[in-house]
C-alpha cells in the first residue's frame, strides 16, 4: 500500500470519529470507567503489597540458643547433680555442676556461629545478635513497673538470667512454615517465637486481593472489548453504502479495514490518556484523605509510566483487535453477498 493512500485512510480513521462523535464519546465514556477501574485495582494492589511488606519486616522471629540458661529455665530444664540440688541457704538451687554437654552454645563466639549458619537458610533476609547482657538490659526496659525487681532477683542467685538469640526478618512469609522448621532444626537453637497465624493471615490476604483484582483486570478487558467492537459496528453500518461501492470498484479488504482499525486504536488513545489524568486526581484525593491512616502509600509518580503504559495497551490492543474482528466479520459477509449476486 502507498503512503499517500496510508495517509488518506489515516485521516478517514481520524474523521470517523468526529463524524460519529455522540457514539464516540459514549465508547470513551465506557472505557475511561473501565481502565479507571483497571487502574485503582492495580494501585490498590502495589499498596497492599508495600504494606504487606511493612508488616513482614516488623513480624520478626526471635530465636533463642541452646546455652546454660536455657538448660537452667528453658521448658527443658535439667536438674543440677543430686548433691548439689539444694543449698544450705534456704533452698536456692545450685548450677554450678550442670555439665557442657547439657548445652551447645558456652560462650559468645559459638552464638556468633550459630548466627552464621542461620544467614545461609533460604527465605532468611537478615539475623541481628542480641547477646544475653542486651536482652537482659532490653527485658528490664520493656516488662511492667515493678517487675525488674524478679530479674534482679534470678541475676543475684545464678547471674544474668537470659540467653543469647537472635532477631531474624524473613524475605517472604509465603514459605513461612519451612523457614520456622530449618530455623529450628539449626544446631544450637534452643527454642523459636514466631506469629504463626499473622504469617498465614498476611499472606491469605497477599493472595485474596491479588485474585480479585485479576479477575477484575480481565472482565473489564473483555468490556472494553465489546464496547469499541460496538462502537466500530455502528460506524460500519453508516457507512455500509460507501463500504459496498468501495468493494464494488475493486478495493481490497485492507484499504477497507484500516481507517475502521484507526478509529478504534484512537479511541483507545484518548480513553488512555483522560483515564490517566483522573487516576491521578482520585489518587491525589484519596491519598490526601487518608494520609493520617496510611502513611505508607505509594507516590502516585512511582507507577505514573507504569499505568499510562498498561491503559496504552489496552485501549490500542481493544481499538486494534475490536476493530479488526467486526470489520472482517463484514467484509467477509458483504464479500458472500457480491459473490451471490
Amino acid at each position: 500500500m502507498k503512503i499517500q493512500s496510508v495517509k488518506y485512510l489515516t485521516r478517514e480513521g481520524f474523521r470517523n470519529v468526529w463524524v460519529n462523535r455522540l457514539m464516540s464519546i459514549a465508547s470513551i465514556g465506557v472505557l475511561v470507567a473501565c481502565m479507571v477501574l483497571i487502574g485503582m485495582a492495580l494501585l490498590i494492589t502495589k499498596n497492599v503489597d508495600r504494606t504487606m511488606q511493612t508488616l513482614e519486616q516488623q513480624n520478626v522471629v526471635m530465636v533463642y540458643f541452646n546455652d546454660k540458661n536455657s538448660v537452667i529455665y528453658g521448658e527443658n530444664a535439667v536438674a543440677p547433680n543430686a548433691s548439689d540440688a539444694t543449698a544450705s541457704d534456704g533452698g536456692a538451687t545450685e548450677t554450678n555442676d550442670i555439665p557442657e554437654s547439657a548445652y551447645l552454645v558456652h560462650n559468645e563466639q559459638e552464638a556468633l556461629a550459630v548466627c552464621e549458619n542461620l544467614k545461609k537458610i533460604a527465605n532468611v533476609t537478615s539475623v541481628e545478635f542480641i547477646s544475653s547482657d542486651e536482652a537482659l538490659k532490653r527485658a528490664k526496659e520493656t516488662v511492667l513497673e515493678g517487675q525488674a525487681a524478679a530479674f534482679e532477683i534470678l541475676e543475684e542467685e545464678n547471674g544474668n538470667p537470659m540467653s543469647h538469640g537472635a532477631k531474624i526478618t524473613l524475605q517472604s512469609m509465603e514459605n513461612f512454615d519451612a523457614t520456622i522448621s530449618a530455623i529450628s532444626a539449626t544446631s544450637g537453637v534452643d527454642s523459636v517465637v514466631s506469629h504463626g497465624d499473622l504469617a498465614k493471615k498476611i499472606s491469605g490476604i497477599k493472595s485474596a486481593i491479588n485474585l480479585i483484582c485479576f479477575w477484575i483486570i480481565g472482565i473489564l478487558g473483555i468490556i472494553s472489548l465489546v464496547i469499541v467492537s460496538n462502537t466500530i459496528r455502528v460506524t460500519m453500518y453508516n457507512r455500509k453504502l460507501e463500504i459496498s461501492i468501495m468493494k464494488a470498484v475493486g478495493a481490497t479488504d485492507s484499504f477497507v479495514r484500516l481507517p475502521f482499525i484507526i478509529e478504534g486504536m484512537l479511541l483507545g488513545v484518548i480513553s488512555a490518556l483522560i483515564s490517566e489524568g483522573l487516576i491521578y486526581f482520585c489518587y491525589r484525593v484519596a491519598g490526601e484523605t487518608m494520609s493520617e491512616t496510611f502513611n505508607t502509600l505509594i507516590p502516585f509518580s512511582e507507577e505514573a509510566l507504569l499505568l499510562l503504559g498498561i491503559f496504552l495497551a489496552i485501549g490500542i490492543f481493544a481499538g486494534a483487535v475490536g476493530s479488526a474482528f467486526m470489520i472482517s466479520k463484514y467484509l467477509k459477509k458483504e464479500g458472500s453477498e457480491f459473490k451471490a449476486l
